[in-house]
């Protein structure tokens, strides 16, 4: 199943919203089951590319237009070459949901509890609203 995922952070200066397409192999019925799946994905992801990096980069100059448009250009090198731990980093994400670090919308509706069901359908929209936490004196 294909869905469509919007990451944004609140309080970043940059206000570039991605949509980004994510497919999942299961279609699942709570957020909680949601939440597991997006982070097993993303570790797949990651583990990937750290096995893939190359010895020699280069950008083109394509690339470096591209990539200047948000705000970053880099060659994608990977610094840490501890090996993810999947459980845990499931974890960490569930509880972070839990903690109110973060929001999750599915076709614009706020998904409370990770306990609610959801029903997602090929195509649809969510987005993951990251909040910043903001430091400083009270008087």
């Amino acid at each position: 199943m294909r869905i469509y995922v919007t990451v944004k952070s609140l309080g970043k200066r940059k206000n570039a919203l991605t949509r980004e397409p994510l497919d999942i192999l299961n279609v699942p019925g709570t957020l909680r089951d949601f939440l597991t799946e997006v982070v097993q994905e993303n570790v797949r992801a990651f583990t990937e590319r750290q096995s893939n990096s190359s010895l020699l980069s280069y950008l083109t100059p394509e690339q470096v237009n591209e990539q200047g448009e948000t705000g970053k250009v880099g060659f994608g090198h990977m610094h840490d070459d501890r090996i993810p731990n999947e459980a845990n980093a499931v974890q960490a994400a569930l509880l972070a949901f839990e903690d109110g670090l973060y929001k999750v919308f599915i076709r614009e509706q706020d998904i409370e509890h990770l306990d609610d069901v959801i029903q997602l359908s090929d195509g649809d929209d969510v987005a993951f609203i990251r909040f910043t936490m903001l430091a400083g004196r009270l008087w």
